[in-house]
């Protein structure tokens, strides 16, 4: 029989800059049985945030003109801090600003967010290097708990054609986050061309289902999920010459 279980992490404290998400996680952990080998650790974004200082306080930000011109009904300010986050706006009806930033993603206000913010004239950014972060968590997760887990960071993400969010992955350390089903068979013989499945991106969709965005469980355990092999989620951004609505 197959089966998937998703295990809600509850009572992690608010996350401050300079926390050890890792041993707060592994504490949750523990108060539901504990880690197990081949275990994929789902952490939202915001708490790592948090805790590498990617928090901005209005009060210190000068807006732009360009970002008092396209600001619409929204504060300039957190225009401003939006634009300082991206590489390149990709599309911009003011409000609305969809950007590429720079670890490639493109996104809604280049991923600057105020929903969970520590204060309310305080916004969070993404992390500087998602797949870094999680990679430095993977590797005090095995130190605390001896155990093999593979880490994903998580982030809700918008999606060309299609009303509505979902969570991806921004980060990932300890598992493939592609599966590449080329040349294989189907059960009726035809062999596949084109098929590769975003195994990360599915995983991150399905935890957010148990975190939640006000529920106040910012982190899961994914278990039944084979995660073979190890890549990073920068894998998951489409490449500038196969991305057709450049």
């Amino acid at each position: 029989m197959r089966e998937l279980r998703i295990i809600g992490l509850e009572g992690i404290p608010e996350v401050v800059r300079g926390d050890d998400v890792a041993a707060l996680v592994g504490e949750a952990a523990e108060r539901v049985g504990g880690l197990v080998d081949d275990d994929v650790v789902v952490v939202a974004q915001k708490i790592v945030s948090k805790a590498e200082g990617r928090v901005v306080r209005l009060a210190g930000v000068r807006p732009s003109r360009f970002a008092q011109g396209i600001s619409g009904g929204r504060d300039a300010r957190q225009t401003e801090v939006i634009l300082r986050e991206a590489a390149r706006i990709v599309r911009l009806r003011p409000p609305l600003l969809i950007a590429e930033t720079h670890h490639g993603f493109v996104c809604a206000s280049a991923g600057v967010d105020a929903s969970n913010a520590p204060a309310e004239d305080a916004l969070v950014l993404l992390p500087e290097d998602p797949d870094a972060s999680a990679r430095r968590i993977r590797s005090r997760l095995q130190e605390l708990t001896g155990r093999r887990v593979a880490v994903i960071v998580s982030d809700s993400f918008g999606r060309a054609w299609r009303q509505g969010t979902t969570d991806v992955a921004i980060g990932s350390a300890g598992m493939g986050v592609l599966l590449d089903l080329h040349g294989r068979r189907d059960p009726v013989g035809y062999e596949l061309h084109a098929t590769t499945i975003a195994v990360a991106d599915e995983i991150s969709g399905a935890a957010e289902l148990v975190m939640g965005k006000t529920d106040r469980v910012p982190s899961v355990i994914v278990r039944g999920v084979h995660v073979a092999g190890d890549g990073s989620a920068r894998e998951l951004t489409m490449p500038p010459g196969r991305d057709l609505f450049r």
